[in-house]
């Protein structure tokens, strides 16, 4: 225990009280180590706004659980909220919006905050899963500064019942030293899965993007769900399955490391693996695809709620924002934290993509993620 009369130094203090914060140690335990009362008085007098933040804290909560997807956001920013308000962010990682949906449905998530996908959020207010927001406790959201396609499915019958994150595409990376140039159509992808590259492509395990790829490379809709074309989707993936590296939505270990040469790949993704290995390049398919928006938003349940608001309304600033962006490379639809951003990054055709290319993709549609042929189309589709 340390001796009271003995200040502890301010980097000894935030470790232990990162670890209370995250559960690992007790109150007790965090009193005993700290002499709490001389700690403060320590971090008063050379960090005033750590005190502020561990007042705030008293009507927040100690954490704030994030339910989100693989490899979007700075975790940096995580650490500087802790700073400001004295919460912890715990954060859960996720593959797809159905296994997001069967969790909230099977109650006590303990999730406070999490990233639904634009098409799910109608069914989210229809099975009363999710919280009406109070835009007031939200002061950094400025409804005129996003534009409008990537935002308007957050609001329900005048309702706000999310607010937006990112944007983005999902389209096809592929390791250029071994397909012989850039992968840009879905024939391609399938066909070669099959041939040349076969061993070497990857899936997501989400039925939106994987069902709705396949039934884009026979000219169908992303969307469809009619039995004769999901038909034709299911053909093609129980062909290909055993042709396949993996069926992941968390695919850039593979591709980094070499097992895999082209996976489906989400825009932000896409710029990752470019920027860090330019041989992977990054292109939409030419027969269409998906466009989509992710959203904050609050379960009905939320355990830590003023936590949850303190939460959004934080990366929701426009600096804060404009860090997530340069860190996880999905474009941003409010135009605050886009003036913030490199002109070379707003220029980026993986993340910018040239509007006739954005024209033949689709948002995908709210009857997906419960039409029950889909679902047991990809549940057929994993387990043969």
């Amino acid at each position: 225990m340390t001796d009271e009369s003995t200040p502890i130094s301010r980097k000894k203090f935030l470790e232990e009280l990162r670890r209370y914060e995250k559960g690992s140690v007790t109150r007790r335990h965090f009193l005993g180590v700290t002499g709490l009362g001389t700690a403060m008085a320590v971090m008063s007098g050379a960090m005033p706004g750590l005190v502020s933040g561990r007042a705030r804290a008293q009507e927040l909560g100690d954490r704030a659980v994030l339910a989100t997807w693989p490899n979007y956001h700075d975790p940096a920013n995580f650490d500087l909220f802790t700073d400001e308000t004295g919460v912890f962010t715990q954060v859960n990682v996720f593959g797809s919006n159905e296994e997001m949906l069967a969790k909230l449905q099977a109650g006590g998530s303990g999730w406070d905050v999490f990233v639904p996908t634009n098409y799910t959020i109608s069914t989210y207010v229809e099975a009363d899963l999710i919280e009406p927001l109070d835009i007031s406790k939200l002061p950094n959201y400025d409804a005129k500064a996003f534009q409008a396609r990537f935002a308007d499915a957050g609001t329900i019958d005048g309702t706000v019942y999310a607010v937006p994150k990112n944007w983005g595409t999902t389209g096809i990376a592929s390791n250029s030293n071994h397909t012989g140039g850039v992968v840009d159509s879905w024939k391609s992808f399938f066909d070669g899965a099959r041939d040349q590259w076969t061993g070497r492509a990857m899936v997501h395990d989400y039925q939106l993007t994987t069902i709705g790829n396949a039934l884009v490379y026979f000219g169908h809709s992303f969307n469809s769900v009619a039995p004769n074309e999901l038909a034709d989707a299911e053909k093609l993936l129980i062909d290909v399955k055993p042709h396949l590296f993996a069926i992941t939505s968390d695919y850039q270990p593979g591709m980094r490391n070499g097992d895999a040469w082209l996976t489906m790949c989400w825009t932000g993704d896409g710029k990752q693996l470019n920027s860090d290995m330019p041989e992977i390049g990054f292109a939409l398919g030419k027969e269409g695809g998906e466009i989509w928006s992710d959203y904050y938003a609050i379960p009905k349940d939320a355990p830590h709620r003023e936590a949850a608001y303190a939460l959004i309304n934080y990366l929701l600033t426009p600096e804060v924002n404009a860090r997530e962006a340069l860190a996880h490379g999905y474009p941003v639809a409010d135009s605050r934290t886009n003036a913030l951003l490199p002109e070379e990054l707003l220029d980026d055709p993986i993340l910018y993509p040239a509007a006739e290319r954005l024209s033949a993709l689709e948002f995908g549609a709210a009857a997906t993620l419960t039409d029950p042929n889909r679902a047991e189309l990809m549940a057929r589709f994993k387990s043969a």
